[in-house]
């Protein structure tokens, strides 16, 4: 093996042709006469109703940061593979950083995928981490914020979530006891009438199923509360356009992910072909792959997911495209009370936001995994206090944590 052949195997080497590490770029680490440098990066997982992934970066200084990426495999063992990468730099350094990061990673798929969600984790934790060293909020570190709480809808589910007349019950509840004003069901759910699902075809017996659900729903809240349907890429082209007619004359929300997300032509078509919103945006990421969904006109409401699409300053770019376009954001979200939060700071910090998705309202210890009461009467208030504005109870994480997983290691931090 001659020595050009060594560099391209050695997945740490630095080969890559825009280094932005602080040693390349020529920078001091220094914040004043003090200098803070990141000393280790360490990842858990909670067994929610997602294996939630939470990310830890520390520091010298002995502050911690937390942050979220979103669930699924690898996401760990990722953010363990970038680990070294961060080993000395400042934090202070967010947008270098996560540049960084994209430039280290880019052989691993940087563009979009589990290496982006990777990345999210990493960049929330930055932004308690600095909002903490600096002793002010997320928000402020996004540029201020609109409003002081923000809007929560819960996603609903039922046992019997195939039944209109349940679905109808559930949203009442919802509405009158938990007091949520924004909801949204899941419209993928068996009708009786299937034929080959196969082919994404929607029979009329499944089409007229699915609108007596919305008809159910939307009569039971009336004005009480708004109401978008979960479609979860299930339709093909056709159908969706049929069903997104047929539900035209019901206070749709809005219809959410009808069709496969990977051709945005026929997402266009689709979008182009109702009255009905359309809404989708979670299985895309960064603000390249939703400018071009925001500008072929093929959404209404954008929906990223926060702690997969980037982390908070990607969203807060899609949200500035979404602008532009007149087009409001309404975040996908299933994280744990850290993840969310870190969508609420940036929902308070843009002036297109329209709600923030809760998943758990049926997971009873969601809100014990944090020493804060994040959701009261369907809002967020968002904290004054640095950072983020919540912390992790630690004995509660103990209880909850994956099987094999173990407590983060912070028998050193001072």
């Amino acid at each position: 093996m001659n020595a050009d052949e060594s560099i391209l195997r050695d997945p740490n080497a630095d080969y890559t042709m825009r280094d932005l590490s602080s040693s390349s770029m020529g920078l001091s680490n220094s914040r004043g006469s003090r200098e803070i440098e990141i000393t280790d990066v360490q990842t858990v997982m909670v067994d929610g109703n997602f294996p939630w992934t939470l990310v830890r970066v520390y520091t010298d200084a002995g502050v911690v940061g937390t942050g979220e990426a979103y669930w699924g495999a690898a996401v760990p063992e990722l953010i363990d593979r970038m680990r070294p990468f961060l080993i000395g730099e400042n934090p202070m350094d967010i947008d270098r950083l996560y540049e960084h990061l994209i430039q280290k990673m880019s052989g691993e798929g940087s563009i979009e995928g589990k290496t982006v969600t990777a990345i999210s984790g990493i960049e929330i934790a930055l932004h308690d981490l600095v909002g903490k060293l600096l002793g002010v909020p997320a928000y402020q570190l996004l540029g201020g914020k609109y409003r002081d709480s923000v809007r929560v809808y819960c996603d609903c589910h039922t046992e019997a979530e195939a039944d209109p007349v349940a679905c109808a019950d559930e949203a009442e509840r919802v509405v009158e006891e938990l007091g949520y004003d924004a909801l949204k069901f899941d419209l993928d759910v068996p009708s009786g009438h299937e034929g080959d699902r196969a082919n994404r075809h929607l029979n009329p017996g499944e089409i007229r199923h699915k609108v007596e659900i919305i008809d159910r729903v939307t009569d039971r809240v009336r004005d009480a509360a708004e109401v978008a349907f979960d479609c979860h890429w299930s339709f093909n082209a056709s159908s969706a356009k049929r069903l997104a007619a047929a539900v035209e004359d019901y206070d749709v929300w809005w219809l959410e992910d009808p069709v496969p997300p990977e051709n945005l032509q026929v997402q266009t078509d689709v979008t182009n072909g109702t009255i009905t919103p359309i809404a989708t945006g979670e299985n895309r990421y960064r603000v390249t792959e939703h400018r071009r969904l925001i500008e072929d006109g093929g959404v209404d409401i954008i929906a990223p997911d926060l702690p997969k699409v980037g982390g908070m300053r990607e969203t807060r770019k899609i949200a500035e495209v979404a602008g532009q376009h007149y087009v409001p954001v309404a975040m996908h979200n299933v994280a744990s009370p850290i993840g969310t939060m870190a969508s609420a700071q940036v929902a308070a910090a843009i002036p297109n936001s329209l709600a923030v998705e809760y998943h758990s309202y049926e997971l009873g210890w969601w809100s014990d995994l944090v020493d804060e009461e994040p959701i009261q009467s369907g809002r967020i208030e968002i904290p004054e206090r640095p950072g983020l504005g919540v912390s992790l109870d630690m004995d509660v994480l103990a209880e909850h944590l994956v099987s094999g997983e173990t407590l983060f290691d912070e028998s050193w931090v001072h």
